[in-house]
């Protein structure tokens, strides 16, 4: 294990597709969303273990968070707990963490992580990551992990490479084009054609690269943290970033570095991974009964199939009939939804909070 290696978590999201399973006052990285008694935060930074030592691991969350994060990994340190005053997108998260990892080590290899994010094979994780880590010591450029994709899903960012020798380094591929969700016959196009992969949102660089690509593609937050550099791991940090990120435009990394960058590299990888982004994608990931119901909590079901059942498991829920559900429970909300229109999920939100107040969202 490298002690130049350093891990950023970041962990500020809501997940709002994810209702009512994810709350704003208790998002989904926060829950068990697996069943397997750790949460979403608990399991990424596990995943690591044997790559990055514990110290070296720093969590960016929302400061309302900050508590959260404790009870879920008290084995970090009060300074190892990042806390944005505002969200701004993943662009400011990761100028933050890298700006202050750089400060403590200007050699670090950084490997950036949603907290979200589920993978079923961890040997073949590591040695993927132990790979990305080991070309981003080495060159200077900019790592993103693509999954090979294994359906058109449109869900998903595509990440486009040339598959030329002169274009890879080792079995990392040159990034030709990066692309947003797609509509449903362009993810069949990509998929086929066999030269794209699936944007994991997982990166892995050496901070003075990042940096310097900040300088290159976003010089107006390099500006922000080249003034406020040296509060950094000092008693100022704080008061420092709640000044610096009102002056953060909201932008993503890859927006605003990754599809600029000509240094950009991606590792086709292929680990279980899903963003467990929607019911559907955990009717993908979970345990499957017998009729492919994926269950989670104290549930009898009856002539079901192909649903999602999600409950408290000190209520008994008793279900018949029902074929491609969504039957999810937290607190004081029971969504019941047709898992074909689990889209309509962030519509279902707005629509509470405009008609029965923000105590459901």
């Amino acid at each position: 294990m490298n002690s130049n290696t350093f891990l950023v978590v970041m962990a500020g999201g809501i997940g709002s597709r994810f209702w009512p399973f994810s709350r704003t006052q208790h998002p989904k990285q926060f829950h068990d969303v697996l069943g397997v008694g750790r949460s979403m935060l608990q399991l990424t930074v596990d995943r690591f273990k044997g790559i990055c030592p514990m110290e070296n691991v720093l969590v960016v969350t929302n400061r309302d968070y900050i508590p959260l994060v404790q009870q879920h990994l008290p084995d970090l340190l009060p300074e190892q707990i990042l806390g944005e005053p505002i969200g701004r997108n993943t662009a400011p998260c990761i100028a933050y963490a890298s700006y202050r990892i750089a400060q403590r080590n200007p050699n670090a290899v950084i490997m950036v992580t949603p907290a979200d994010h589920a993978v079923l094979h961890e040997d073949e994780f590591r040695r993927v990551i132990q790979q990305a880590v080991d070309a981003a010591r080495q060159h200077d450029i900019l790592i993103t992990l693509g999954i090979q994709p294994s359906r058109p899903d449109t869900g998903y960012g595509y990440i486009q490479f040339l598959d030329e020798e002169a274009s890879s380094i080792g079995p990392l591929k040159k990034v030709k084009t990066f692309t947003e969700k797609p509509n449903l016959e362009l993810a069949r196009m990509f998929v086929d054609s066999g030269d794209f992969l699936w944007n994991s949102g997982l990166f892995v660089w050496r901070a003075d690269v990042i940096i310097k690509a900040f300088h290159q593609y976003l010089s107006d937050i390099a500006e922000v943290f080249d003034e406020g550099s040296t509060m950094l791991n000092t008693v100022l940090e704080d008061n420092f970033i709640s000044r610096a990120y009102t002056r953060c435009r909201n932008i993503s990394i890859d927006y605003g570095v990754m599809e600029k960058a000509d240094n950009v590299f991606v590792l086709p990888a292929d680990f279980g991974w899903s963003d467990l982004g929607t019911w559907d994608s955990l009717h993908r990931m979970g345990h499957h009964d017998a009729e492919d119901n994926v269950v989670d909590g104290n549930a009898l079901l009856y002539d079901t199939r192909e649903c999602v059942i999600k409950t408290p498991s000190e209520r008994l829920v008793v279900v018949q009939g029902l074929d491609g559900y969504i039957v999810a429970e937290y607190d004081n909300v029971l969504l019941i939804c047709k898992r074909t229109e689990e889209q309509r999920v962030k519509d279902f939100v707005a629509d509470v909070k405009s008609k029965k107040g923000t105590g459901y969202n």
